[in-house]
């Protein structure tokens, strides 16, 4: 089977989309015009014209538990849902901040859907023909932040460069279930994270069919759904790397305030 894998980067003065040159690995990549050229000489982009971030919380049920007791969600409840700005991406291998003097900071490694048709009023038996592709994603929140499990703040999860995605856009096509991938992530080359999207509350045709009743999703809306449980502090320094089978590995690297001149 052709791979099918697509990523964007910045070589040489440009953007390009780029395709895997080794396999699995990103090593080398293969740019639009032949060109061959080495992972180290490029900037990794969001793999897509990224729209509208829309990201989902707690919708992994042992994730709610880990986070408080307390909480409960299930099918029956509203999704929760909350928008990023564009600021907020980085691409793999990527960067991001970890303020001075936050005590708890973690990664979510999840699925993000791409949108690639308008949807409006879709009912979720039709919802899957408007999906593109997908992508990996972790997105960062700073805990110290955070005043309402149901609203998470700005400063919470919407920081420049807090939301690494990539590093290929999978097109849905090769994707035959996506409510059955295996994801994990590592810190330092330890596995911290280990779960599946089967466990996901809300599933993506649910998603869909609830945000296109009250929104249009227009081609390159990206939705976010949420992690399982397994998110421990990062600190300067870490290597954090989000693996999903079948979509990619996303490595980014956790760097303090003397990087941003801050």
């Amino acid at each position: 089977m052709t791979d099918q894998r697509t990523a964007r980067v910045a070589y040489s003065g440009a953007i390009h989309t780029a395709t895997p040159a080794d396999g699995d690995s990103t090593a080398h990549l293969r740019l639009a015009d032949g060109r061959t050229v080495a992972e180290a000489d490029v900037v990794w982009l969001p793999p897509f014209d990224v729209g509208t971030i829309i990201a989902l919380g707690l919708n992994y049920a042992d994730h709610v538990k880990e986070l408080a007791k307390e909480l409960t969600v299930t099918t029956q409840d509203e999704p929760l849902v909350f928008l990023k700005g564009p600021g907020s991406l980085v691409g793999h291998q990527g960067a991001t901040r970890r303020p001075a003097g936050v005590a708890f900071m973690h990664y979510e490694c999840e699925l993000a859907v791409v949108i690639g048709r308008p949807a409006k009023g879709v009912r979720a038996a039709d919802a899957m023909a408007h999906v593109a592709g997908y992508t990996v994603c972790n997105d960062y929140a700073v805990r110290d932040y955070l005043e309402n499990w149901y609203r998470p703040n700005l400063r919470v999860k919407n920081r420049d460069g807090g939301t690494a995605l990539g590093p290929w856009f999978v097109p849905a096509a090769a994707v035959p279930d996506p409510h059955a991938l295996a994801l994990r992530t590592l810190v330092n080359g330890r596995v911290t994270q280990q779960g599946s999207t089967a466990q996901m509350i809300h599933r993506i045709p649910a998603l869909i069919e609830y945000l296109s009743s009250f929104m249009t999703l227009q081609p390159g809306d990206v939705l976010l759904t949420g992690t399982p449980d397994g998110v421990v502090n990062v600190s300067e320094g870490d290597q954090v790397i989000c693996e999903i089978d079948g979509i990619g590995r996303l490595v980014n690297h956790i760097v303090g305030d003397a990087i941003f001149g801050r």
